[in-house]
């Protein structure tokens, strides 16, 4: 009987082992060699999928990272919401690394940082904002582009900066200190 692994299922096994040698190994010594050998393939197999480290170690990533949990918070209170996200972003950030991230940011130059981990949270706070908006909580005319990425901007800086889960401290000073002021 032939239990060879094929498409999808061969893929799908390489890819959590990667991401579980990511995840015990960091990313420095994460190794397409040690990857094939867990996975119980061979070197050939994997770099017909993917060209490098970096482009297995970043699809391993997008396939296993967290997903948001649940839907754009909507608690009537844009504070709140904010926090809401801002700590999801900081428990998937945790969950990756900041060896990691800055592995792959010093490899993948043409790729921005939101599109490395396939982020989708400039939308949620577009719809946060909105919904305040709607409520009369925040005035239309202070918001530009650039207010809208700034709490998300600011967390991703500041994990990559300190190489630590951003504190709970933190993120409410991020939300009360800078971000709310510019808005209210």
């Amino acid at each position: 009987m032939n239990t060879r692994r094929r498409g999808e299922e061969l893929e799908e096994a390489i890819l959590q082992t990667a991401w579980e040698e990511l995840v015990n190994v960091g990313y420095q010594s994460f190794t397409i060699e040690e990857v094939a050998i867990k996975a119980k393939t061979s070197k050939p197999v994997i770099y017909r999928r993917w060209a490098n480290r970096e482009e297995l170690v970043l699809a391993a990533i997008q396939k296993n990272m967290p997903k948001p949990v649940g839907d754009i918070p909507d608690t009537g209170d844009i504070r709140s919401d904010v926090i809401i996200v801002m700590k999801r972003l900081n428990d998937t950030l945790s969950k990756i690394g900041a060896e990691t991230l800055h592995g792959l940011m010093s490899v993948l130059v043409d790729i921005p940082f939101s599109e490395i981990l396939n982020m989708r949270r400039t939308n949620t706070m577009e719809t946060i904002i909105k919904r305040a908006i709607g409520r009369g909580e925040i005035k239309e005319e202070k918001i530009s582009e650039r207010i809208v990425k700034l709490p998300i901007d600011l967390i991703r800086h500041e994990f990559l900066t300190t190489y630590e889960p951003v504190t709970e401290k933190t993120i409410s000073e991020i939300v009360d200190d800078v971000f709310l002021p510019l808005i209210k």
